[in-house]
């Protein structure tokens, strides 16, 4: 009697197990998103809005771990190596397919993590001091054309996506410019308004304040179409240099063999959160447009722009610094 009474206790009990509802699991459970930047960044603040977001509507904690250095490569090799059970992420940039088209890593972007989603983008645009006689883009071809070398060109770099994208440019116009690189947006721009440079491939996000205050002017969006806050604002293609895009992409991955129910679960998760009114009107506001391209399609995406990064810089013969 004693042993049948033990067992009946062990079926309740495994019964009330199976009964806890998923709402309760799930706010038991803890994902960390690790973030490759510092805090106060772009990937930082977008991190922190999904997983505030998650932990709203989902209930898991949402922890978020800023490891910077190595270019994100330390970021991105230790959430290759973790655990693939659904609870370690990486919020990644450009820098995950950059990377290793210019070093030796340990990771590959391709083989090393599961897609989980493209979130955001981030235009870029060419922009030039507003006191400056280049009225269009094509003005600063033409004169770049007619002054071989003379014309000093700021971005963001070496070898980070505005450099690149810098490169491209010039390849795709023709002309002869001198590539100034900066360690961040803000002096490119500060170097722009004092005159040191004759123009700067920007991100939006970076450039928006001195636009709206009419300290520069955008010659080309660097974008598929154009984008909301500049409606008058010609793309580069539409300017005659067909397919040159320049955009700043975060997306979020988990490491490889993270089982396919875990990874459509954190799909619609990430999803739904880019798409809640206030998060969306935040991410808007910091020139960051919700993309929300999952699983295959996001694969498919960054063996993309791996492939394209990789030729840019072999034609521009780029090298790390």
């Amino acid at each position: 009697m004693m042993r049948l009474a033990f067992l009946s206790l062990a079926v309740v009990s495994v019964l009330a197990v199976d009964n806890v509802p998923a709402v309760a699991q799930q706010a038991a459970r803890t994902i960390r998103i690790v973030v490759p930047f510092p805090a106060g960044g772009s990937a930082d603040i977008l991190a922190r809005l999904l997983g505030e977001q998650i932990n709203k509507a989902n209930g898991p904690t949402v922890v978020i771990e800023n490891r910077p250095g190595g270019g994100a490569s330390i970021a991105y090799e230790a959430v290759a190596r973790a655990a693939p059970d659904g609870n370690t992420l990486v919020i990644n940039g450009n820098s995950i397919v950059i990377n290793p088209n210019l070093r030796k890593v340990n990771y590959d972007p391709i083989t090393s993590f599961e897609p989980i989603c493209y979130l955001v983008s981030s235009p870029n645009l060419i922009v030039v001091n507003s006191d400056s006689p280049y009225r269009t883009l094509n003005d600063y071809i033409a004169a770049a054309r007619a002054k071989p070398g003379e014309l000093a060109f700021a971005a963001v770099g070496p070898a980070t996506t505005q450099h690149i994208g810098f490169e491209q440019f010039k390849r795709l116009a023709n002309i002869n410019v001198t590539y100034v690189p900066y360690t961040g947006g803000a002096p490119a721009i500060t170097a722009l308004l004092g005159g040191h440079v004759s123009a700067a491939l920007q991100n939006y996000s970076e450039a928006v304040e001195q636009l709206n205050a009419g300290k520069l002017r955008a010659l080309a969006s660097l974008t598929r179409t154009r984008i909301p806050p500049l409606p008058n604002v010609p793309t580069a293609a539409e300017l005659g240099l067909k397919d040159y895009e320049v955009e700043v992409w975060f997306g979020v991955l988990a490491p490889a063999k993270t089982p396919k129910d875990a990874t459509a679960q954190l799909a619609t998760w990430f999803k739904a959160a880019m798409q809640a009114p206030d998060v969306k009107q935040k991410l808007n506001n910091l020139g960051l447009y919700p993309v929300g391209t999952c699983l295959d399609d996001f694969a498919a995406h960054i063996r993309k722009q791996f492939d394209d990064y990789g030729r840019i810089i072999r034609e521009a013969n780029i090298k790390a610094e």
